[in-house]
């Protein structure tokens, strides 16, 4: 008998046989993944190259800090993304279904994973459908199969018709025997090009990655100089390596710490605003958006409707609603729409002689109170369904016409309330649901989806900063629109549907992307190939969703956003988890990825000119051979003075602002001045000391000048006040300028201790010296800030350097 289920000899038999649900459902990366993907970056192996190269020219001590940089990046980077994981992995743990099988004739609560092929099992309202399969008995159910399909229609099921893992039983109860279980059921399918995390680079990283790739052929060259220098002129050894740990120390290691600090701080304050980030680099990567798509079903709406209003024809509004709450209370079988009514109508179970619950099918439902002596209890039969179902039954006259167009151009589900004062069979002569005759309209209930927290807000937000938004859903097109009109984001709204793209040539559905905003049954696959397109037409995506329908598609973008409540399998593939499914954290993700942007344009500023100098200087000292101007020790004060400590502040201290077209352009216009001036004061200082005095007096000289000059870039790279600006805009925060002169503190207590200055190899000037160096390099800024201001640079080479500053 069917009721009598597998036994369990049935059960063991045809596990060992391959027939069982063994599916290792991927909540998030495994910490391996992790591990891997933050330690085996391109930056990471550069650094472990440098630090090989550094250990065989016997620098050990400078290999350790290039190394201890990876193991820096990598232990932020594996403990942000480990916690992550390890919240969605609980968030997987308390959301995962049980199911009640049918064995031996008993009914047994267990785990899907224990299921086989020809497993019986019952499905109530509110249980998962867990494998594929087909109905057996009981019924009709109502499915939502929103996450597979997107369609927020109930699908109604009776014996024989098949039933998908994945979607979820509404009302209604039955059997249904397991058919397709494991990889071979439909969610698993869908979800099978979600197995690989992936990861993009954001331009930022990208454009970082160039600037990479050019400062190691830099210095590629320069040691290739330094190789021939060193045959031609017979360079001792260690004082060869000692310049080549110099050299090596142009590539910027510190650079890539205080980006990773900058993604964690970013990931860190994103979960105070409820957002759950898997991918470092998620936040920064939602400041370049400009195209947000959206799911429908589970997405903009919480899947709930709510009461929106009554207009009672002959009653008064209180006592249509007692009579309309008392219609909900008396139902057997709840639905969203009844739901939604007692929430706002008090009522009261009566007693009942024939019921036909609702049906997605039929689109209607009907009781027939029992006859009772209570003058309360209802009399008669109640129709409650679409107005479209009961016109037929219903006279319309012109005053409900006029409502009913009313509320379905304002975007709401409107249903039809009406009774016969007589009781009358509801079903007919073969036993099927049959809608009464001759009904009297008692008015009309309309009704609207709810949307998910803060959604308007948020979605007005990235309208207000230039983000077009692409609602994408397997509902009615029509449909769609109406509620985001509801939603208010407008009234005139391009529509289209998946059969219309469907049958379109590439070029024309290219436009079709690009000119229209909401897009009706739309299949999982044209959902991604959608996306696809956005970004070959070179847009920016960001794509939220919630069901197994949308995992290709978040893929495809270059952020993907799921609902905490959606499926396992899209959490485990996107780089942003909205926790309590509220939209309120993607508006302060976005300022949060603009901090992030900012703070390291300004800390590439200077670090790249750091760089671009000190390169310069070393070409430039090399040609008119007056030996090598940065001892290594000095050198490291150097640069732990004016790009080590402060970096890492204004990391932590950037302001939002928005993302910048161009990152190499938007700094040219600070890094190609400063750079160039300063190659000039520095190599006048150290060309002078070196004819006038011996080689640790003009080192000393030139890195007193270096730390100088490097410190009085910080309050021009952030500008406190708008004396500073030229370079960069204004910031108004003095906390870099004050770190600065912290900086410049320090220096001057090394200096002034014997045992610290010989440490770092430096000896101390005249107080001459130190006139002329101020001196100097106070000019020098006045200068920089004239070209700045003047533009001199940019009239010079006639193009405009500035972008965004």
């Amino acid at each position: 008998m069917i009721e009598q289920g597998l036994t369990e000899e049935e059960v063991l038999s045809r596990r060992k046989q391959g027939l069982g649900n063994q599916v290792q459902t991927k909540t998030s990366r495994s910490y391996l993944e992790i591990l891997r993907q933050n330690v085996f970056t391109f930056m990471n192996c550069v650094l472990f190259a440098i630090g090989l190269i550094l250990t065989v020219l016997g620098r050990p001590g400078d290999a350790v800090v290039s190394v201890g940089v990876v193991l820096m990046n990598a232990i932020v980077g594996v403990v942000q993304e480990s916690r992550s994981k390890q919240q969605l992995d609980q968030i997987s743990l308390l959301t995962r279904p049980t199911v009640t099988a049918i064995r031996s004739g008993e009914k047994r609560v267990i785990d899907p994973a224990e299921l086989v092929v020809g497993d019986v099992l019952l499905a109530n309202p509110g249980d998962q459908i867990v494998v594929d399969g087909s109905l057996l008995s009981g019924g009709p159910l109502e499915l939502d199969e929103s996450l597979l399909t997107g369609e927020s229609d109930l699908i109604s099921k009776k014996p024989g018709d098949p039933v998908y893992s994945g979607s979820y039983c509404v009302s209604g109860s039955g059997l249904y025997r397991a058919e397709k279980v494991g990889m071979h059921s439909l969610a698993q399918q869908l979800t099978a090009s979600a197995r690989q995390f992936r990861q993009v680079l954001t331009p930022l990283q990208q454009e970082i990655n160039l600037v990479l790739r050019l400062l190691l052929l830099l210095v590629s060259y320069l040691w290739g100089l330094l190789s021939m220098l060193t045959m031609i002129d017979h360079v001792p050894l260690v004082q060869s390596v000692q310049m080549a740990a110099v050299i090596g120390g142009l590539v910027p290691n510190g650079l890539f710490f205080m980006i990773t600090v900058a993604y964690a701080l970013g990931a860190v304050r994103m979960v105070k605003t409820g957002a759950l980030v898997q991918q470092m680099n998620a936040v920064e990567s939602l400041s370049y958006v400009n195209v947000l798509c959206l799911d429908k079903t589970g997405t903009l709406t919480a899947n709930q409707l709510s009461l929106d209003g009554v207009f009672p024809l002959q009653h008064s509004e209180s006592a249509f609603k007692h009579l309309l709450g008392s219609y909900a209370a008396s139902q057997s079988v709840s639905n969203r729409t009844s739901a939604a009514i007692t929430s706002s109508c008090s009522g009261k179970s009566y007693p009942l002689q024939a019921e036909v619950p609702f049906s997605s099918e039929r689109k209607w439902s009907a009781l027939t109170f029992a006859a009772s002596a209570d003058p309360e209890t209802p009399q008669g039969t109640y129709v409650l369904g679409a107005p479209e179902i009961l016109q037929f039954q219903v006279g319309f006259s012109p005053e409900l016409q006029t409502q009913l167009e009313t509320l379905t151009q304002a975007g709401l589900r409107v249903i039809l309330f009406a009774y016969q004062s007589e009781p009358v069979a509801l079903d007919d002569a073969a036993g099927h649901p049959q809608l009464p005759d001759q009904l009297v309209p008692l008015g009309l209930v309309s009704l609207r989806d709810q949307l998910r927290p803060r959604l308007q807000e948020t979605l007005q937000g990235f309208i207000r900063s230039g983000v077009q938004l692409k609602i994408i859903s397997g509902d009615n097109p029509y449909t769609v629109a109406a509620l985001v009109r509801q939603a208010g984001l407008g009234v005139e709204l391009a529509v289209i549907s998946g059969l219309q793209l469907a049958q379109m040539e590439r070029s024309q559905f290219q436009q079709a992307v690009v000119e229209h905003t909401i897009f009706g049954r739309i299949s999982p696959q044209q959902k991604a190939e959608l996306i696809a397109t956005l970004r070959q037409l070179g847009y920016y995506t960001a794509m939220i969703g919630d069901g197994v329908n949308d995992v290709m598609s978040l893929k495809q973008s270059q952020v993907g956003i799921a609902m905490q409540s959606g499926s396992a399998a899209t959490r485990g593939v996107a780089d942003i988890v909205l926790l309590d499914d509220s939209f309120a954290a993607l508006l302060p993700a976005v300022r949060e990825g603009q901090r992030i942007v900012r703070g390291i344009q300004v800390i590439l500023k200077l670090f790249l000119t750091r760089i671009l100098y000190m390169a310069l200087l070393i070409i430039s000292v090399g040609v008119v051979n007056a030996g090598f101007p940065f001892a290594p020790k000095s050198n490291s004060l150097l640069l732990f003075l004016t790009v080590g400590i402060p970096p890492l502040a204004i990391a932590t201290w950037a302001r939002p602002a928005p993302a910048p077209k161009g990152l190499i352009r938007s700094i040219l216009h600070f890094v190609l001045p400063a750079t160039l001036t300063l190659f000039i004061v520095t190599m006048a200082v150290y060309v002078g000391y070196r004819i006038t005095a011996n080689q640790a007096v003009a080192q000393s000289a030139l890195t007193t000048t270096a730390v100088l000059s490097g410190l009085l870039l910080i309050p021009f790279a952030e500008p406190p006040t708008r004396f500073w600006v030229g370079g960069s805009s204004l910031s108004g925060d003095w906390r870099p300028t004050l770190l600065a002169l912290a900086m410049l503190g320090l220096f001057i207590g090394v200096m002034a201790n014997p045992m610290l200055r010989h440490f770092f190899e430096l000896v101390l000037l005249d107080e001459r010296d130190y006139v002329v160096i101020v001196a100097l390099v106070t000019l020098w800024a006045i200068a920089l800030r004239f070209t700045w201001r003047q533009r001199l640079l940019d009239r010079f080479l006639n193009v405009d350097l500035r972008g965004d500053t």
